[in-house]
């Protein structure tokens, strides 16, 4: 499971009720900060989850209303928060611009942060965060310029313990039944040898998470998206104007869906809007080709399982 709480949700340039891209993902102890437009440090304030272990940053592109706000921020965790080290993953030429930014404005000269900044090249398909339970991938997408990523959170696959199977056969409660999760084999007084496949069941996927940020095609993308729990992905534009999406290196709200559907996607969330649509049309658009999607708004929370997302605070705009 994830939680995904979303900081900006407006294209380009803020509005009254949208800030620029920024997202928090949290997966157990975890905590993700996936691009950081111009405010983000303040939307993550009011979002109530603060900066605590907000170590790691995860950039798509270059482009300033992605990567604004890590000025401000960068200055506020080396000053206020106990923070040792901030690593920030990105393109080669995300992390040039990002460079620039922070030791030309906010550490010029001979000022050295307080914390160590550490910046981290990425490659396509590489692992970023493996454990035993979780992955997370970069892959590269194509917008305008280069060197831009998307991000795949996965659960690894796991086989749940049939508790009525090992109470049948005697397993007691406590370390025995650990070491059959674990894939040991145990032995029981009486002798009998229990294997792990005979108390666990097939196995079950885990949650699949894609977070694709400005994309101007996605014929490249179905394998990554594919059985994805949740989908989130850019929706600057409507169909009425795919000319000009496409002029921009963008995605219209009905491409979008129909990378969705075809995919076998469960949960569709539609971000980075332009100011010149209503949130109602980009819903329409979207949901006649793919009925489960949500258009994102400012600090809205949701949790992704398995079985896709589900909204758990609604920003009444």
């Amino acid at each position: 499971m994830f939680e995904l709480v979303f900081l900006g949700t407006s294209s380009s340039a803020p509005s009254v009720k949208r800030g620029l891209s920024g997202h928090i993902i949290m997966h157990r102890h975890y905590r993700f900060l996936l691009d950081a437009g111009e405010g983000t440090q303040r939307q993550i304030l009011k979002s109530g989850l603060g900066f605590k272990r907000l170590n790691t940053v995860l950039l798509t592109h270059s482009h300033l209303d992605h990567i604004l706000g890590l000025a401000g921020l960068t200055s506020t965790l080396s000053r206020w928060e106990n923070l040792d080290s901030l690593d920030i993953y990105g393109g080669r030429a995300t992390l040039t611009r990002v460079h620039n930014l922070l030791y030309r404005v906010v550490f010029p000269g001979k000022i050295s942060p307080p914390l160590s900044i550490n910046l981290h090249q990425l490659e396509s398909g590489q692992v970023i965060v493996e454990d035993d339970v979780f992955r997370l991938t970069a892959f590269p997408v194509e917008h305008r310029g280069p060197d831009c990523f998307g991000y795949l959170f996965e659960e690894r696959a796991h086989r749940p313990f049939l508790a009525d199977r090992a109470l049948e056969l005697g397993v007691p409660m406590g370390p025995e039944r650990k070491q059959l999760v674990r894939g040991e084999s145990i032995t029981l007084p009486d002798g009998r040898l229990i294997t792990p496949d005979d108390v666990l069941g097939p196995a079950v996927p885990g949650t699949k998470y894609v977070h694709i940020g400005d994309v101007g095609r996605t014929d490249t993308l179905h394998d990554i998206c594919r059985d994805a729990s949740t989908l989130v992905i850019e929706s600057t534009y409507l169909e009425a104007e795919v000319d000009m999406a496409r002029q921009f290196g963008h995605m219209t709200a009905a491409k979008a869906a129909y990378l969705a559907r075809d995919a076998d996607v469960k949960t569709l969330i539609l971000t980075h809007l332009s100011r010149r649509y209503r949130v109602r049309d980009i819903y329409n658009e979207a949901c006649a080709i793919f009925p489960n999607t949500y258009v994102a708004r400012d600090l809205d929370h949701f949790i992704i399982s398995r079985d896709g997302a589900e909204r758990q605070k609604k920003n009444n705009e």
